[in-house]
Parts: C-alpha cells; structure tokens; sequence
C-alpha cells in the first residue's frame, strides 16, 4: 500500500493521526497488549507479530491491524523496522 492512500485509510476509519515508530535491528518486544486499536504501514524493514498462535511477516508496503487489548509480541528483522501506527 501507498503512504497517501494508508493515510486516507486511516483518516476514513477514524484513526488518530499516526505517530512514527521505529525499532532497532533485531530487537524484540515480549508479550504485551495495546490498550488501543493500531493499523500500521511499514516503510523500511521487518516485523514480525506473534499473535494468536500464529506469526505473519510484514515488509515495506504491508499493513498490519492489533486488535485493542490483544496479546502479541514483536520481533523485528536484521534491519530494523520503521512504521506509521494509527491507533483508535
């Protein structure tokens, strides 16, 4: 997905305005839950989002959604990873 059109996604489903996030080359978050709903676009780099017993890999151009209050962990690939979050 574009940047513009990821924007006017979010705008549309009533996201906040997103907030840049970026994590350092092969670092991870362990379990923990949002207690918000977040939409995000990667625009450099890898996650990767443990959820639900199972774990989707997102590169630039992906768009990943975390339900409210939904547990998760991340891990992130050997180049970091840089994202725009909308939150809800």
């Amino acid at each position: 997905m574009e940047q513009q059109e990821f924007l006017d996604t979010l705008r549309a489903e009533g996201y906040a305005e997103p907030v840049l996030v970026q994590r350092a080359p092969n670092g991870r978050l362990d379990d923990h839950a949002h207690p918000f709903e977040a939409k995000a676009l990667i625009l450099k780099g890898e996650i990767r989002v443990h959820a639900g017993g199972e774990i989707k890999i997102y590169r630039a151009g992906d768009v990943f959604h975390v339900r409210r209050d939904e547990p998760h962990r991340e891990s992130y690939g050997p180049d970091g990873v840089e994202y725009l979050s909308g939150r809800r």
